[in-house]
């Protein structure tokens, strides 16, 4: 049996469901921006109930001044930005309250965002709400995105990150 002491494990990121909800492919969503990837590598959440959680521990590196969205580098540098609803720019932060700021570190499982799906499902074109890892086109990490159906908020792991 031979040991190699200087074969580096590769290093995964979990990222969870921020939300609960129907998982949808990135590529499903309704809004060219996301369903093309031109931001990145991800998946959505079409929310059922609950605010929204970071996905992952990491720092805040983007509060929206409109709150419908929060950006985290998370612990292995993946750069996550959690876009609540489409089109909800155009609410100018009605029916969100954020809890965090820039420069925040956050835990995995900890509340970001307060959000009223009602108002949201009334004033915004739809609540689904990609989870998109912003910096995936840099090439150094693969991400891999869960077959899931059902994503439960912090229980659900819905892409994982790995070295490449």
């Amino acid at each position: 049996m031979k040991f190699n002491f200087f074969k580096k494990e590769k290093e995964e990121l979990h990222i969870y469901a921020p939300v609960n909800g129907q998982i949808v492919p990135i590529e499903e969503v309704p809004d060219p921006v996301f369903s093309q990837k031109m931001m990145g590598e991800g998946v959505a959440i079409l929310p059922s109930n609950g605010n929204i959680y970071a996905p992952a521990s990491g720092t805040v590196i983007q509060v929206a001044p409109t709150k419908h969205a929060v950006g985290i580098r998370a612990n292995d540098g993946s750069e996550i930005l959690i876009h609540v609803g489409l089109e909800t720019v155009a609410l100018k932060g009605e029916g969100f309250n954020v809890a965090v700021k820039d420069g925040d570190k956050v835990s995995a499982g900890q509340l970001l965002i307060e959000v009223d799906w009602e108002y949201i499902k009334k004033n915004a074109k739809s609540t689904i709400t990609p989870i998109v890892i912003t910096n995936s086109m840099e090439g150094k990490k693969q991400y891999t995105v869960t077959e899931e159906k059902e994503g439960l908020q912090g229980k659900t792991i819905v892409i994982t990150s790995s070295d490449k």
